[in-house]
Formats: C-alpha cells, sequence, structure tokens
C-alpha cells in the first residue's frame, strides 16, 4: 500500500496552534499603536451614525485592580462591538484626579497638610504618575481608545469648565447655603457623600433610657389612669454619644402605646413591643392604660440629665419593629430628626466639632471624642438611674471608605443642591430626575427599580466639602449673613479664566480683593471645596461638550453597580439641574469581582486575583474572554478553575479558526469564488446557518448580551463547524483536485464563515481576531475593527434547506450515537470502516432518499450507506464490506487489485464529481 499523504491538499498556516499570547499580545499592541490604529478607526468609521459611550473616570491612586480589568473590558466590548456593527463609537479615556482618595495617598506619604501648596503640588505630581501606570495597564488589556488625548479632571481647562458648571448650577437657584446634618467623617474633618460610605456590621452599646413625666397627672389624663407614680418615656438607641443633643422624643402618630407599671416605676413603651421590652429589662408589668402616639404629643418629659424639657413630637419614620416605639430625636445628628425638629424650632447646633470631639461647652463630656464619651455618658445614666438596660448590639453602620472609620451625623453649615425646589424651572429637581430615570433604558433591566428608589428618598445634596485636594466652591459670602455675592455669576467666569491657565491653585492663592476691590471687607472667599463627585458628575459637558441637546448626548454611562449612588447619580442630577434630563440614553451596570466561591475578593481576604498576573501568564485575550463569558449583570466570579476553563474554550475557537485560514492558504476569492447557484448543497444551507448566526449574534451585541453571544459564537465553532461542516468538509477540501469546482465551493463558503467569525471575535479577542485577519487578508497592517459585518448572500431555497437539514442533522446525530455503541463492542474501529443501514419511516426516508447514497456516505462520514423505507425509522452499524482506499480511507475498494478507490484516481488525474451535494 502507497504512500498518498503528498497527493492530498494538506495545507498549512502561518496562525500557529500554540497561541503564546502573553509573549505575542505586547509585540501585537505595539504594532498597533505604531500604525495608529485607534485613529485608522476613527477615519474608516467617519460619516457613520455616532455612539459614545462616555468613560467614567477610575481615580488615579494605584495600579488596576481586576475589577478595574472588568469596566474597561466592557467598555471595550461595547464600543468595539458597535464599531463592527456598522457605527462611528469613539472612546476617550479619562481619570478621577481630585479628592479623597488622592489625599490619602499623600497623607499616607507623609506630606503636611499645613503646608496647603505644597499639599496640593504633592496631589498633582502623584496623580499624573498614576495616570501613566494605569493607562500602560489599561493598553494592555488591548483597550482600543485615544489615550494620547485622554481627559484628566485635573486638566486647568476641565477644573475651569467644572468652576463654569458649579456658575450655571447656581444661576439655576438650586444651591443653598444651610445648616444641617451630613455625613461626617472625624478623620477627614469633611462631610462626606453617600457615594463615600461603606456599611458594615459594628458591635455598639445599645441602651435603654427613660426620660422622667413632667407631670404624671398630664399623663394620667392621657391614658385614662387614676393615678401615675414616677411615669418615664422609654427610649433605645445604639448612640449614647447623642444623648447630649437630645431636644425631644418622637412617637409614630397611629401606633398604640402602653403605660405599665413596673417595679422601676410606670413606663410608657409601644403596645407591639410591651413584652419584649419586659423581657429585656427583667420586668413585670401591669397595663395601666393605652393611648395612641398623636394623644401624646405634647407631652412633656425631661432629659434624663440635662436640665431641659424633652417634648413628644409626631414622626412617620417611628416604627414598632425595634426598641421601644419611642425614638429619642437629636436633631444635630440626624437628618429624619432634623427634619422633624428644626422646623419646630429646636436648637440643632452640633455639640460637636469636625474632629469628632464635644465642644468644651457641652457639660460633664465637653473635650470627650463622642466615641471616649458612651462609657461616660452610660455612668452618668447610672447615677441618675435612666438606665433601664445595656447590652452590646450588632448592627449595620456607615464608615468611612477610605479611613474604615465610623462616620458621624452632624449638623454643618453646608452648600447644598435642593431636591424639592423647582427653581428657575417648572418642576423640583427630584421630579425631573424621576421622568429621567424613566426616560433611559438599563441594562440589566433592575437598574431601573434601584435608581427610581434611590432619586425618591435621596436627601438634599450636599455639595461642599472640607478638602485641600478638591474643586473650589468658587464663591464669595457677606460676612454677616453667609449670603452668595449678588454678581456671582461674573466671578465664576472671572475665577474659571484664572483656573484655566494655572489649575485650581489660583483660585487658593487668590485675594478676595483681586476681584471685590472694595467690598473685599464685607465679603469672605469661601474655603470649601466641592464633592468631588461634582466633579465627575459634570464631564458630560465639561468633557464631552453636552449642551443638552440629542446631538452632543453621550449614548451610554458603564460602570460598577455602585455607581447608582455614585457617577450616576451626580451626571443625573447635573443634567437634570442644568438641562431638565439625564446626560445619557443607557446605563450598563456590572457587578462585582467575587472568588470562585462567592466571597468577595480583596487583598485583605487573601484571594485577590492580579489582572497583571493573569495577563503575564496566559494573556490579555484569556482575560477578556473570562470577561465576555460571564452574565455581568451578577456578581462575576473568577477562579483558576473558572480561568482554565476559559483558556479551553478559546483553544477551540483558536483550532476552528486555524483550520479555516489553512483550508484557504491556496483560496484567491478574486478568481477561486463559486457563485452562490452553483454551490452544492450542504454549502448552500450552511450560508443560510452562517446568516442565521450572524443574525443572532449581532441582535445580542446590540442588546449588550455578550456572554449569550459568545456561547453563540463558541457553539458555532463547536457544534455547526467542528462537529458537522468541517468535519464532513474535510473529504473534499483534502482529497479532490486543488481546483475543482467543488472544493472551491467549499473555500467559498470558508472564506465568507471566516469573515463573519473574526469581525464576531474581533470586540472580545482582538489580539487572536487582528493576528487572524492578517493572515485571512494577507495584510499585517489590517485590521478586522477596520471592517464591519457585510449581508450575505442569500439562498433561494433556504426555508427549503433549513427544514430538510435539520431533519437530516437529528438522523445523522442519531447514526452518530449507534456509531458509538458499534465502535463500544468491537463491532467497527473507525466510523469510515461502517455501514449505516437505515429502516426509515416515510418522512425520514423523503429526507435520506433526497441526497444520493454516496453523499449520504459523505454526510455520516461511513463508507456505506442503506436505505429501505419502513413504518418507523431504525438504525443499525455494521462493518463496511470493500476493502479501505490508502488515499481516502473509505472502504471502498473491491477485491481486485486496485490501489485506490476509482474516486481517487479521478482526482489525482485532475477531475472531479461536480454533481455532488456534500
Amino acid at each position: 500500500m502507497g504512500d498518498y499523504r503528498d497527493t492530498l491538499n494538506l495545507l498549512e498556516t502561518s496562525f500557529p496552534m500554540r497561541a503564546n499570547l502573553a509573549r505575542r499580545e505586547p509585540q501585537m499592541l505595539e504594532r498597533a499603536r505604531d500604525g495608529r490604529l485607534y485613529q485608522r478607526v476613527r477615519a474608516a468609521a467617519a460619516g457613520r451614525p455616532k455612539y459614545v459611550l462616555h468613560d467614567g473616570p477610575p481615580y488615579a491612586n494605584g495600579d488596576i485592580h481586576i475589577g478595574h480589568a472588568v469596566n474597561k473590558v466592557l467598555k471595550d466590548l461595547v464600543v468595539r462591538s458597535k464599531t463592527v456593527l456598522g457605527f462611528d463609537a469613539p472612546y476617550v479615556p479619562g481619570w478621577d484626579c481630585h479628592g479623597l482618595p488622592i489625599e490619602h495617598q499623600i497623607e499616607k506619604r507623609g506630606v503636611a497638610r499645613d503646608d496647603p501648596n505644597g499639599f496640593r503640588r504633592a496631589c498633582r505630581k502623584f496623580a499624573g504618575e498614576q495616570i501613566e501606570i494605569q493607562r500602560t495597564n489599561f493598553e494592555r488589556l488591548g483597550v482600543l481608545a485615544d489615550w494620547d488625548g485622554h481627559y484628566r479632571t485635573m486638566h486647568p481647562p476641565v477644573e475651569a469648565a467644572i468652576v463654569r458648571c458649579l456658575g450655571k448650577l447656581h444661576a439655576t437657584g438650586l444651591i443653598y447655603r444651610g445648616l444641617r446634618p451630613v455625613l461626617h467623617c472625624t478623620v477627614c474633618r469633611s462631610a462626606l457623600a453617600e457615594a463615600e460610605i461603606e456599611y458594615r456590621e459594628v458591635v455598639s452599646e445599645a441602651i435603654d433610657v427613660s426620660f422622667p413625666a413632667a407631670s404624671d397627672e398630664k399623663l394620667a389624663a392621657v391614658f385614662g389612669c387614676r393615678e401615675v407614680k414616677d411615669a418615664s418615656a422609654v427610649i433605645w438607641t445604639t448612640t449614647a454619644w447623642t444623648l447630649p443633643a437630645n431636644r425631644c422624643i418622637a412617637v409614630h402618630p397611629q401606633l398604640s402605646y402602653d403605660l405599665v407599671r413596673t417595679e422601676a416605676g410606670d413606663l410608657i413603651v409601644a403596645s407591639d413591643l410591651r413584652d419584649e421590652c419586659m423581657q429585656r429589662w427583667g420586668l413585670s408589668a401591669d397595663v395601666l392604660g393605652s393611648a395612641s402616639g398623636s394623644s401624646l404629643a405634647g407631652l412633656e418629659f425631661r432629659h434624663p440629665f440635662c436640665d431641659r424639657s424633652a417634648p413628644v413630637l409626631e414622626g412617620d419614620h417611628v416604627s414598632a419593629t425595634e426598641g421601644t416605639g419611642l425614638v429619642h430625636t437629636a436633631p444635630a445628628h440626624g437628618e429624619e430628626d432634623w427634619k422633624l425638629a428644626a422646623p419646630a424650632g429646636f436648637d440643632s447646633r452640633s455639640p460637636v466639632d469636625e474632629a469628632g470631639f464635644f465642644y468644651d461647652w457641652v457639660e460633664d463630656f465637653g473635650g470627650l471624642k463622642v466615641w471616649e464619651a458612651v462609657p461616660a455618658i452610660i455612668d452618668r445614666l447610672r447615677a441618675e438611674k435612666r438606665l433601664l438596660h445595656a447590652a452590646e448590639h450588632r448592627h449595620s453602620y456607615p464608615l468611612c471608605w477610605r479611613h474604615k472609620e465610623k462616620v458621624i451625623f452632624r449638623t454643618d453649615r453646608q452648600w447644598f443642591v435642593a431636591m424639592e425646589e423647582k427653581g428657575k424651572s417648572d418642576a423640583t429637581l427630584r421630579a425631573r430626575a424621576l421622568k429621567a430615570v424613566e426616560e433611559t433604558e438599563y441594562f440589566p433591566a433592575w437598574g431601573r427599580e434601584r435608581m427610581r428608589a434611590m432619586v425618591a428618598t435621596r436627601p438634599d445634596w450636599c455639595l461642599s466639602r472640607q478638602r485641600l485636594w478638591n474643586s473650589p466652591v468658587a464663591m464669595f459670602v457677606d460676612k454677616r449673613s453667609g449670603e452668595a455675592h449678588p454678581q456671582s455669576g461674573k466671578f465664576f467666569e472671572q475665577v474659571a479664566r484664572l483656573i484655566e491657565k494655572g489649575g485650581i491653585e489660583e483660585w487658593f492663592a487668590l485675594e478676595a480683593g483681586q476681584l471685590l476691590g472694595d467690598e473685599a471687607a464685607r465679603y469672605e472667599k469661601v474655603g470649601d471645596t466641592l464633592d468631588v463627585w461634582f466633579d465627575s458628575g459634570v464631564t458630560h459637558q465639561a468633557v464631552m461638550g453636552w449642551d443638552g441637546g440629542d446631538a452632543s448626548r453621550p449614548d451610554m454611562y458603564l460602570e460598577g453597580s455602585d455607581q447608582h449612588r455614585g457617577w450616576f447619580m451626580s451626571s443625573l442630577m447635573t443634567g437634570c439641574a442644568l438641562y431638565g434630563r439625564a446626560p445619557f440614553r443607557q446605563i450598563l451596570t456590572h457587578g462585582f469581582v467575587v472568588g470562585g466561591d462567592g466571597r468577595k475578593m480583596s487583598k485583605s481576604e487573601g484571594n485577590a486575583l492580579s489582572p497583571q498576573a493573569l495577563i503575564a501568564k496566559h494573556g490579555a485575550d484569556i482575560l477578556r474572554l473570562w470577561v465576555a463569558t460571564t452574565d455581568y449583570g451578577a456578581e462575576i466570579a473568577i477562579s483558576d478553575e473558572i480561568i482554565s476553563r476559559n483558556i479551553e474554550t478559546y483553544r477551540r475557537i483558536r483550532n476552528t479558526i486555524r483550520f479555516l485560514l489553512a483550508n484557504l492558504s491556496d483560496y484567491r476569492p478574486d478568481a477561486d469564488a463559486v457563485a452562490v447557484a452553483d454551490l452544492p448543497e450542504l454549502d448552500r444551507y450552511m450560508l443560510t446557518v452562517v446568516e442565521d448566526w450572524r443574525r443572532q449574534v449581532t441582535g445580542l451585541y446590540d442588546r449588550y448580551e455578550f456572554h449569550h453571544a459568545m456561547q453563540a459564537i463558541h457553539r458555532l465553532c463547536l457544534i455547526d463547524l467542528g462537529n458537522f461542516y468541517l468535519d464532513i468538509l474535510k473529504d473534499r477540501l483534502y482529497t479532490l483536485p486543488p481546483d475543482c469546482q467543488s472544493r472551491r465551493a467549499a473555500q467559498t463558503v470558508l472564506h465568507r464563515i471566516s469573515r463573519e467569525l473574526l469581525i464576531a471575535l474581533a470586540p472580545a479577542l482582538p489580539f487572536t481576531a487582528d493576528e487572524a485577519w492578517q493572515i485571512f487578508v494577507g495584510d499585517d497592517s489590517d485590521s478586522a475593527m477596520l471592517h464591519t459585518f457585510e449581508a450575505l448572500p442569500q439562498v433561494a431555497d433556504r426555508e427549503q434547506l433549513a427544514a430538510k437539514y435539520a431533519r437530516l442533522r437529528e438522523l445523522r446525530a442519531a447514526a452518530g450515537r449507534e456509531l458509538e455503541a458499534a465502535r463500544g463492542r468491537g463491532v467497527i474501529r473507525a466510523s469510515l470502516a461502517a455501514k449505516v443501514s437505515f429502516v426509515a419511516g416515510p418522512e425520514d426516508h423523503q429526507a435520506l432518499a433526497g441526497l444520493s447514497s454516496d453523499d449520504l456516505a459523505h454526510f455520516l462520514i461511513v463508507s456505506e450507506v442503506g436505505l429501505e423505507k419502513g413504518d418507523r425509522t431504525e438504525i443499525s452499524v455494521s462493518a463496511a464490506s470493500g476493502r479501505k482506499c490508502p488515499r481516502c480511507w473509505r472502504c471502498c475498494l473491491s477485491g481486485d487489485d486496485a490501489s485506490i478507490c476509482r474516486r481517487c484516481e479521478e482526482a489525482l488525474a485532475g477531475r472531479s464529481d461536480v454533481s455532488r451535494q456534500i
């Protein structure tokens, strides 16, 4: 038996089986950078419909982590998929450079805050250094962006634009300066935004405190009792340090309250909590009477250790879920407390300074830090016999997200944006924002409900901070009244021009007299800075140039789910305040990264995976494939096992590409393409399969369902190509004459499949797609990103082919199972040594009879097929009768001396059967 290997079309390709991504990707990245790929994509996309994803700027404060990688890859998936779908989708990355994260790093380096100018210089220098580090990391991920044209919020023209946006917001009439409680970090010594807070479980001392009644007689009358002795209202709190600021007691008007006689005196508690309270206090109780909360309103009680009264007020925020149903109210330390008590005229001055210490005028506790004061306050309650119970209580509590220290609510004079004011609009800011939420498209859809709930309940936006490295509240206020200068609009522009030249440092160096002249004695320069979320929240205008219209409005904002209360919220508020609409059409939200066991991924947990380490080991395309194949709407799990599964998926895709490129290496599309009408039936059918697949993938890309798109791509490679079409084609591709029509027909379809597959892969696997594309087109300067999906040629009989081959593929799968069983029994060693016999029911017989017996054999990859009619379909497998052809391996030789089969002889003679359908 001769060796006929050299007579087969076993072609080679320069696309290697081993990817070596970690080694080769940097070289490809350098070529793309040197070849100005981003700029060439912009030129190729010029004139197409515009699609703009506005980059939410990460903080410039350290190496990127796995969450950064997920975020940037998802953005790149959106931008690249929109590009191949036929949009002009520019992407300008940015960085957030001001605020606490930068200050925190500078503090850790030992730079003193008592030199504000030096501190700001250190912040600016540090942020610039970090941007270069992060930029290199992001580029290595394969993110296609205008890296040279990136924006940074500390760029003087952007800082100036931020001040101008503040001026426009001030002109709406929505900004006011007021005294009210704000979240406050005693380490930062600054107000905090909700987005700068994280919640963790802490253990606090929960105490039950009795407030003695000012008049037992009045209390008896309310409860309908003849006699009341030593009566008290009992409150429960986990913040004992707020008791010096108590001004009143809140009850719910519709709750029922009991007056009960106990060993500790007559006590008032909510009826629903009475038994629970008695058990906690170890007391027995006789109910003397009941009354509604509304009937208690106005009763006077005495503060447990301060010489003042604590009257009862009605509050809808009170509940009977825990505690006593009566709420200790300190308007200096709580938003709900302040809303209830401040309008009633109660003192809401904070007894606590910015560092968290009681002022000296606070009797008994002056000079103590609030946390240190808790034991002293509890001791004082015991001495006054006003402590009914004290115990450790585990509960959720807000912490500063940078210092990880517990924060406090503290009244302070700050700048706010009013949610319930109309300003110069016909609707309140809250109403405008809620309308904008409904008009926005969310991916996943649950984002709308979350955003709606946050907007509906959020308090006025505390706009000011007490920091050194933030954009300034560039205003002058009357020293007596605290009111802003009536010509503030003019000063905003003058300050902006100064900052445009020299950065925010120009404001801090500015003397009031330089702008105010003789009025400088009456007005003072505001020392507060802006909430850093204002910086990024106005980049829709300061960077993107949005003017409120449709033409310049960004299409998408994409960030992690924490940004519903961060960047999404600040952008929504500023957009609605300035223009009455959101600065985005769509919001895409992704979850946080967790380990394979579902635990939060962090360095402290010891389960953090570094994106840099993953890329160094496996390559960026593997990390990108992990992101693309994960449902970003939920928590995003990663582990070595998950990455290994993605590596296997990648290998299957890469091997498919390699097969396609190898079998196209002698194909010239201009000269060798076969017209659709002349394609064999199987090839025409595959064109319909690829068209349906392409329609599915583009639809999934359009809806940002990347994990489903990758499933469809993998399914095409594994099932439609690897296990079906390419498997069947091998005989035609390898054994027929190189230039015969049947082989060129197969290559025509493979060429179209390759183009569609590589473009579909370009968003997720840009390095691999471009490596293959350059071989595919024979141009190492080309890129799949410079091309878009094209219309596939129409197949006239697509419906008939789809119906016919749907059943034929089912029969092929059934035959495959029988072949495996026969191989297991030792009947055959390989499918080409088999004969498959069908006794087919009427419909199956019709489908099978539509192909010749030779085509059926090639379709099943066997040597013989038998077909008979029957009542129902049965399939059997036996050994084929002929001898094995040493060239094509089919058992088709008779007992004569022929060395190869007739079909192979014709192929070697340059002839082939052009009538075949498979």
